[in-house]
């Protein structure tokens, strides 16, 4: 008999927050505007689209995510956000140049009602942008409390039964884990004394957890993996998850690279290159951004390939990274890869991938599947880390002491067999003798 995890339904809106109402934020609001118009589908949502295989293969059972588990509906999502411009997300969306102008003026009306709140910011974080539509306050604790007075206030005026944020914004420049971050009685005195290592999307993951409503870090910053923030969301039994939507370039390593592990294919090295041209290239300009979004991408091939395990295939890899500002691009990030490989007798071979993507294309369906399954774990009081969403992210967070998985094909069973746990079905792995004799 079916036992499964008491999940509360999903009734009444689900609202959603993003700090940073920019290409990627109105590109996730814009699509789900334009399918519930029915001029668009949400092609990359899994949540939308996927299937997912329950039982053994003989019983052809494969029904939609979305009826198989208890989650929001596109009609019940609204949307709000900070950021430090004022424009309204249709304005925001016709500057990214991300979608088609056809298409937002489509849904201008409802994209136009979609304003930002002053966002809190700290120039010393981001430091290639300038906007002045900003919180001030005395202390960064002053600042917590604005933006959970804003939460509360989209709550009502909305009237959302359940709430959730997820950043949108840009990448911050690289900090480590201080003495600051270690407890929360820490990081409490640091916001009433302005602690310069107390980032702006910290103080935005504080207010989120203190307000009751989960937290999804989308950038490689420093942010809920520091000990304090996951003190305070299992104390407060809410979900957290980060970091950094897995999209264009790092989406193609964790494809390619389990791969070529798999055939046991040594790899001398591995070169890429970004160019972009949005608001995020601008950002990355700068070497202190550019470090955070570095060693996200690194940490990836490690995981993937063990090199401890197979010294003589991946020990003396060369892997160099590499983003470049280009404002004619746009959001039409362009990447190369040159991936130098060696097979049998050690005999050289190279593999070249040229990516032509557009990144908030890809990101908007992330921003869409962890919003719903980030709810999803709320109400089914899974509080803490959600490493099962790792499949999302770039630099995936762990329990501490434990390694992240990155290999996108073991995100995705992992990812599956939480959903089929959760509902009360056998978990599959593919090991057992039934597989073999009449799976």
């Amino acid at each position: 008999m079916k036992t499964g995890i008491n999940i509360q339904k999903p009734k009444g809106k689900l609202g959603i927050l993003t700090p940073g109402i920019g290409a990627v934020s109105t590109t996730f609001m814009a699509g789900v505007i334009a399918t519930r118009k029915g001029l668009g589908q949400p092609i990359g949502s899994i949540s939308q689209m996927g299937n997912i295989r329950l039982g053994k293969r003989t019983e052809n059972r494969e029904p939609k995510v979305k009826d198989f588990i208890p989650l929001a509906s596109l009609e019940d999502l609204v949307f709000g956000g900070w950021d430090i411009f004022t424009d309204n997300a249709y304005e925001a969306a016709m500057n990214a140049g991300v979608l088609e102008k056809d298409l937002l003026n489509e849904i201008k009306d409802e994209l136009s009602t979609i304003k930002p709140m002053p966002a809190v910011f700290d120039h010393n974080y981001v430091k290639n942008l300038h906007g002045d539509y900003v919180k001030k306050a005395d202390t960064k604790m002053d600042l917590a409390n604005a933006v959970m007075a804003d939460i509360k206030r989209f709550k009502t005026e909305n009237s959302c039964s359940r709430m959730l944020m997820i950043w949108t914004a840009s990448t911050e420049v690289y900090v480590e884990t201080s003495t600051v971050h270690k407890t929360i009685e820490n990081f409490e005195k640091g916001l009433l004394n302005n602690d310069p290592g107390i980032s702006p999307s910290m103080i935005y993951a504080y207010a989120a957890l203190k307000s009751g409503i989960p937290y999804i870090n989308g950038a490689p910053n420093l942010t809920n993996d520091v000990p304090a923030i996951i003190e305070l969301a299992n104390q407060l039994n809410i979900p957290i998850a980060g970091k950094d939507f897995k999209t264009g370039q790092t989406l193609m390593k964790t494809i390619l690279g389990p791969g070529l592990k798999a055939r046991l294919l040594g790899i001398d090295g591995w070169f890429s290159t970004n160019i972009l041209g949005n608001r995020d290239g601008e950002v990355l300009d700068d070497a202190g951004s550019f470090k955070t979004k570095e060693v996200s991408k690194l940490s990836v091939l490690d995981s993937v390939l063990e090199p401890e395990k197979y010294p003589e295939l991946y020990k003396n890899m060369y892997h160099k990274v590499r983003i470049n500002y280009y404002p004619p691009k746009g959001d039409d990030k362009e990447s190369w890869d040159n991936i130098d490989i060696f097979g049998w007798l050690g005999y050289k071979m190279q593999i070249k991938v040229n990516f032509l993507c557009k990144d908030s294309i890809l990101a908007a369906p992330v921003v869409l599947d962890l919003a719903l399954f980030m709810d999803l774990a709320q109400r089914a009081e899974m509080k803490g880390i959600q490493e099962w969403l790792s499949f999302y992210f770039k630099s995936p967070q762990t329990k501490e002491g434990l390694q992240p998985i990155h290999d996108i094909f073991l995100q995705k069973v992992k990812f599956e067999n939480t959903l089929r746990h959760l509902m009360g079905e056998p978990l599959i792995n593919y090991l057992g003798l039934d597989y073999y004799e009449d799976d």
